[in-house]
């Protein structure tokens, strides 16, 4: 039997070794995130937040999935216990995921993003497929039509009069230490990026397995019908793409799927984690 070199023991020592459990801050930019990594030996899968949300959200999830993976979750910018920043553009997210990925050492993950985060992901995913596994977005990166201004000037007031409850929906993880027109700019670019033109190429780009989690209903910002739509689009989309397939529909609606249907959620990164996991190794 040919014996092992050092390179190749080296090798093999490196990809067993357990990374032991870390919590803390993350510098990137002018901010820092907050930051946990459960370590392990397990794939790493790493949370992207819905757009106001904070970290709390996955513990569900994360608890269904249990101690064979390596769980990374991080509040965004103004989110949770992370600090404020100068830039909360969506290219901001980008570079933030970039930086908890090299902060924690970690050269491939599954991404797994709710709405706002589902985003992140596939966006991140089509600029540095190295880096990704693969993909799980729930109930998000979904093509939606853009606004004209009249209905952008609309959603500018609805977040002018939502801000007297910011504090109270803070403390529910859903509301971030922003003032009512950077909500309202996050929510807008996100519509932006969601247009058909400017997000089915994305899709399209797509080469790591992505598996869909697809919510039931409408939400706040949506009726059920425009909703649906949004999803069919999707569906259609996976039935002739070589790399995203819709894992599944639950009937919990977009706001409620993480507490209601964590455990398809955390079934879908399961299959999709032990799938890749000889890539990661």
């Amino acid at each position: 039997m040919q014996q092992p070199t050092a390179t190749t023991a080296a090798t093999t020592t490196a990809r067993t070794a357990a990374v032991p459990a870390w919590s803390g801050m993350v510098r990137v930019d002018d901010t820092a995130l907050a930051v946990t990594d459960t370590g392990g030996t397990g794939t790493a899968v790493v949370y992207l937040n819905g757009s106001y949300a904070d970290r709390s959200h996955w513990r569900r999830v994360i608890a269904d999935l249990g101690d064979g993976y390596r769980h990374i979750s991080y509040d965004e910018r103004a989110r949770g216990k992370s600090a404020t920043a100068s830039d909360y553009s969506f290219e901001a997210t980008v570079r933030d995921l970039d930086a908890v990925l090299d902060a924690r050492g970690v050269q491939r993950a599954v991404l797994v993003g709710w709405s706002y985060g589902a985003m992140i992901a596939v966006h991140y995913a089509d600029r540095r497929p190295e880096r990704v596994l693969g993909v799980v977005p729930v109930d998000g990166a979904m093509p939606v039509e853009p606004l004209d201004e009249e209905a952008k000037a609309k959603v500018r007031g609805l977040f002018r009069r939502l801000s007297p409850l910011f504090p109270v929906c803070r403390r529910l993880g859903m509301a971030a230490r922003m003032s009512a027109p950077q909500h309202a700019e996050i929510n807008l670019e996100l519509i932006d990026l969601s247009a058909p033109d400017t997000l089915l190429p994305v899709l399209d780009r797509i080469a790591v397995p992505t598996r869909y989690v697809l919510a039931t209903g409408g939400n706040l910002g949506a009726d059920e019908k425009t909703m649906e739509g949004l999803r069919a689009v999707v569906t259609e989309l996976a039935a002739h793409h070589p790399h995203l397939r819709i894992a599944a529909k639950v009937p919990a609606n977009h706001s409620k799927i993480l507490r209601r249907e964590h455990a398809a959620v955390a079934a879908t990164v399961r299959e999709l984690a032990d799938a890749t996991a000889p890539q990661a190794a």
